[in-house]
């Protein structure tokens, strides 16, 4: 089943892995963005935003400790970017296995030696993306008798734009096309494929295939929109036709690719429009597992176990986001400042802390986002203002208020 309308819940990656891990939204974890969230030019910056955290709280139960006691056993391969072992990484948050996962939100080598704390160096101008498919496919065989869940968070495709040096030539042959002609990039996504290829593989070579429940989504949406230093051309790839890119609440920035292959479940070749969000994988995964709900964890999300059986709605709402930090684009420009959305149906709106400027779009008619109707249709702009604004209430989601006292826009450039 692929989901059209499927979503993260940060424009860039920690707050989303902070969701998936937690089943909660990012003012409950504290995680709203990368590193820093008062990134970018200080002079430039109306607000003082809101302190961030990169560490997930230990006293918050992870997915893979809430299916341990349903008899599985759990494996972290990749980036986890939420802490360090031994309290604050994979291990220490409940998975059984670490393969190459620490606080790191990138690596510092994409080939060996790859200065990784928690993965053992492998022949010199070994590739990352493949050492990883071969841990992977080490754990399945290992495990083949019993349940097992695994988290295969790949560090590609990030920077640094690195890949085999007889891929990046395959591509260099190729000619652009729709926007994309970054062959670094398409020889990084082509073995991360043939990663995803290999482990489909082993499950059928094992017998596993209709055991096995395969999960592939992102963490946010590619880096497009913007410049990227360092990178020739200035950008990476397209996500026409989303608007924007990787730090921004556009759909560039928040709508990703989901899929969902369950052999006897899922109808094959089924496709579903129903919005998704990150914080609905740890409920489906309780449920698909028949572990217990955590007694004392708010779940923000909903299980999509009617999606995935055609058997019904969600029935819920909306699906919301904050994000009430900074993020530098090129020159003077903003991926974005502190921000907040909501989607009910086909409708979205954004809103714009500094000044409190609200957008409106019909996500359905207008995917591009380039008709604002909060003008046009004040009436809906309202109902989905206020739908924001209770639901922060909700969630206790603080917005940055305070002025920034270094603010002046025409000094420097």
């Amino acid at each position: 089943m692929v989901f059209s309308d499927a979503y993260t819940c940060g424009p860039n990656c920690a707050p989303t892995r902070a969701s998936l891990m937690s089943g909660q939204y990012t003012p409950r974890h504290g995680i709203v963005t990368v590193g820093s969230s008062d990134r970018g030019p200080e002079h430039l910056r109306k607000l003082i935003p809101q302190e961030n955290k990169t560490v997930l709280d230990a006293g918050i139960i992870t997915i893979a400790e809430a299916i341990r006691p349903a008899g599985y056993v759990s494996a972290s391969m990749g980036k986890w970017h939420l802490g360090n072992d031994p309290g604050h990484g994979p291990i220490g948050q409940g998975f059984d296995l670490n393969v190459g996962g620490y606080e790191a939100g990138s690596p510092r080598s994409y080939f060996s030696p790859y200065k990784n704390p928690e993965l053992k160096d492998g022949p010199k101008g070994e590739y990352l993306t493949d050492r990883l498919t071969d841990e992977a496919l080490k754990f399945i065989e290992a495990n083949r008798d019993k349940p097992f869940f695994l988290y295969l968070p790949h560090y590609a495709v990030h920077t640094p734009i690195r890949a085999k040096k007889e891929m990046i030539a395959k591509y260099k042959a190729k000619q652009p096309s729709n926007g994309q002609g970054n062959p670094t990039y398409a020889a990084m996504i082509e073995s991360t494929d043939q990663g995803v290829g290999r482990m489909m593989a082993k499950l059928d070579e094992l017998g596993l295939t209709d055991d096995t429940i395969v999960i592939f989504s992102s963490d946010n949406g590619g880096v497009g929109g913007y410049n990227v230093l360092g990178i020739e051309g200035g950008e990476i790839t397209s996500n026409a036709p989303l608007r924007g890119g990787k730090g921004m609440l556009y759909e560039g920035g928040i709508r990703v690719p989901l899929f969902v292959r369950w052999p006897g479940v899922v109808e094959p070749s089924s496709r579903c429009d129903t919005p998704v969000i990150t914080v609905d994988f740890y409920p489906t995964l309780l449920e698909m597992t028949g572990a217990e709900r955590p007694a004392r964890q708010a779940l923000d999300g909903c299980s999509i176990m009617p999606l995935l059986r055609s058997s019904g709605g969600l029935g819920r709402e909306a699906i919301f986001w904050h994000f009430p930090a900074y993020l530098q684009g090129s020159g003077r420009t903003w991926r974005t400042t502190p921000a907040g959305a909501v989607r009910k149906g086909q409708w979205k709106l954004i809103e714009f802390f500094e000044d409190g400027r609200v957008e409106l779009y019909n996500i359905v008619r207008d995917i591009s986002e380039k008709n604002n109707l909060a003008e046009k249709i004040p009436e809906k702009a309202k109902e989905l203002h206020n739908l924001l604004r209770n639901w922060r209430k909700s969630v206790n989601a603080k917005v940055p208020t305070q002025l920034n006292p270094k603010y002046d826009p025409r000094a420097g450039t």
